[in-house]
């Protein structure tokens, strides 16, 4: 075998300890990122904090990593700098010692602003890590990644109920080791990086002005244009879900705290369940039809959650989670094909914008919270899905595959 025919297959092999590596990373980020709407009920009693103030909390952080993000990945398709990936981490251990000491409203948001430094460095780099060693199946690879995540989001209401309620903000401290872990695991996926990077890079370059043909620059605009209102919808709604479902719990059922986390985790497990299955069913039957299924899909269970008895809100939220959260590792893959000589910006903006609008959707519905009720603010969010019918515009797999192959 020669070198381009080597070259060849190690491209289409899929590097599974990698992806591993990355998805457990991304478990300990967002672990350590749900402390943050895990601490919420806790903050809200403990410094005499409104709604607003909560929402303004979701916001610093997830505008944060918004801005960053795409900056982040458009320099690094540029200039890839693989050991940026333990540095990132670094800001947010920063962030986390930080919340666990601050004594008013003010240190609060500088603490989230950390760690949504760290996140920002953290996700465009390891999208493109997880691109890199996808092999011939991204989807998988960008739900192995994308679950990791997604399980360590569903641990921050755990914690809540097992940390936060008997330790108070201080508990945070302990994430310290989480931290640390993470530090380690990023110079290991760190020193395979930048031994992939060059080649798949100049590559990647060279496929996209080899398929500048099929769709126009026009056509590809506008299906970027849906793709971000379809991530509007999901990471708005699930906003929602993630900042005032125990508010709501609790006000409207009578739960307590610890009991309405546990709400919370069901419906962030079940994300992470429907994340992970969501990129091989794409890679089998299609992105395009799997987007249009997963938004469109969890309307009935949305739009009937804000009626229904404890018992039903609670299997209700756990189908919504599933259903919806099958959609956003296909549309970065999705995005990433339609350029495919950008995938470290196309990775920072769609990460960017899950942050930014889940946070500036915290703000806006905390605001909005204080003028009406959690209970309105439910009924509200319970039609976002229904933004999902855009996905009919969407130009079809086979000339995605055209620009991309």
């Amino acid at each position: 075998m020669n070198k381009a025919q080597t070259t060849t297959a190690a491209a289409a092999t899929t590097v599974y300890p990698i992806l591993f590596a990355i998805s457990i990373v991304h478990l300990l980020n967002d672990l350590m990122q749900s402390t943050i709407s895990a601490l919420f009920p806790i903050l809200k009693d403990s410094l005499s904090l409104s709604f607003a103030q909560i929402g303004l909390i979701a916001f610093a952080m997830n505008i944060t990593a918004s801005f960053l993000q795409p900056l982040i990945g458009l320099y690094a398709d540029a200039r890839p700098k693989p050991y940026i990936l333990p540095f990132g981490v670094g800001f947010t251990l920063i962030g986390i010692i930080a919340l666990a000491f601050a004594p008013n409203f003010g240190w609060i948001l500088i603490a989230v602003m950390c760690v949504g430094i760290g996140s920002a460095v953290f996700h465009p780099e390891s999208s493109r890590v997880a691109y890199l060693a996808a092999g011939g199946r991204r989807g998988l690879a960008q739900s192995i990644f994308q679950v990791g995540g997604n399980f360590g989001s569903a641990l921050g209401p755990i914690m809540t109920a097992i940390i936060f309620v008997p330790l108070g903000q201080f508990g945070v401290i302990w994430f310290v080791f989480a931290a640390g872990t993470a530090i380690c695991i990023q110079f290991y996926v760190a020193g395979w990086y930048s031994k992939q990077n060059l080649l798949p890079r100049q590559k990647a370059k060279s496929k996209a002005v080899q398929h500048s043909g099929g769709l126009t620059k026009r056509q590809i605009g506008f299906a970027i244009a849906i793709l971000i209102m379809l991530v509007f919808s999901k990471n708005v709604y699930i906003s929602s879900i993630t900042s005032f479902y125990s508010f709501y719990l609790i006000g409207d059922y009578g739960v307590t705290v610890q009991h309405a986390q546990l709400f919370l985790f069901a419906f962030l497990a079940a994300s992470a369940a429907g994340t992970f299955l969501g990129g091989p069913l794409a890679d089998r039957f299609g992105r395009r039809n799997i987007i249009w299924i997963s938004i469109m899909g969890t309307a009935p269970f949305s739009i009937l959650l804000p009626y229904a008895s404890l018992f039903w809100s609670g299997v209700l939220c756990i189908c919504a989670g599933f259903v919806l959260s099958s959609a956003f590792s296909i549309i970065v893959v999705y995005a990433q094909e339609l350029m495919p000589g950008k995938i470290g910006l196309v990775s920072g903006l769609f990460f960017g914008l899950a942050f930014g609008l889940g946070g500036l959707g915290s703000a806006l519905l905390g605001l909005l919270a204080d003028a009406t009720s959690i209970a309105f603010i439910m009924k509200l969010c319970a039609f976002l899905p229904l933004i999902g019918i855009l996905t009919v515009f969407l130009p079809k797999d086979e000339a995605i595959r055209g620009k991309a192959a």
